[in-house]
């Protein structure tokens, strides 16, 4: 596997980004990795090289980058308060921003196949690859959201509202126990994804918390819902992306 760590250039700075591919056989399809709100990690660039391995480019960025290029989150209560007040900087149209960057960054990697590109967010990244999705659907192939919070907002840029837009196909893994995606919520979800034609899946973990699918997160990893996800999560890419 080969490795890289690449500041990307936006119109607000230089975005550090981790990306990670097979050393043969390239050009490799993209997926665009979205962290969650603790932030880019080593925990997630184990699994950026879990999705690599099978034959892909991951890109993943510090969507923190405009604050902090090394946000390092502490599970205390100020860490807590810290971490929410990272990701309250953060809008749907700074992080489009910042993937029309990555997508003209993947323009010119030679190891990248632009033609095919697939996204993946968790938790505060899950409405931001349902965006991307709508807001790029020319480029985006496929994108899922892995127990995604505010999928259904009151804001007029609320993704749910832009899912018609949608061409590729959607994925929505949904935590039973989850106070930032209560049922109520996902129930709108499901009631908006009726009303279009777009291809999606949302599937019910039950049993299983927010954040079940990190192996860090202590009592709340959840082994077999986590790895049903990166069963449904490889069979998307696969099935959107693959030759």
């Amino acid at each position: 596997m080969i490795e890289h760590h690449v500041d990307i250039q936006t119109k607000d700075g230089d975005m550090n980004t981790f990306i990670t591919h097979p050393e043969e056989n390239g050009p490799f399809p993209v997926v665009l990795f979205f962290m969650d709100a603790p932030g880019k990690r080593e925990e997630l660039h184990d699994m950026a090289r879990r999705i690599a391995t099978t034959g892909y480019c991951v890109i993943l960025p510090n969507l923190y980058y405009r604050k902090s290029r090394q946000f390092v989150f502490e599970r205390t209560d100020q860490g807590m308060k810290k971490m929410f007040e990272m990701t309250h900087h953060l809008s749907l149209e700074l992080v489009m921003a910042d993937t029309q960057a990555m997508l003209h960054y993947i323009d010119g990697l030679s190891q990248a196949d632009a033609s095919r590109i697939g996204a993946v967010g968790y938790c505060m990244s899950g409405p931001f690859v349902f965006k991307a999705a709508a807001v790029f659907n020319d480029r985006i192939l496929c994108a899922a959201s892995i127990y995604g919070a505010n999928l259904v907002t009151n804001r007029a840029d609320s993704p749910h509202l832009s899912a018609k837009n949608i061409t590729g196909e959607m994925y929505f893994a949904c935590a039973e126990i989850d106070p930032y995606a209560p049922k109520e919520t996902i129930d709108q979800l499901q009631d908006q994804l009726q009303q279009t034609d777009i291809k999606y899946r949302l599937e019910w973990y039950p049993g299983a918390e927010h954040g079940f699918a990190f192996p860090d997160r202590g009592e709340i990893y959840h082994k077999a819902s986590a790895e049903r996800h990166w069963e449904r999560l490889h069979a998307l890419l696969d099935r959107n992306l693959s030759i």
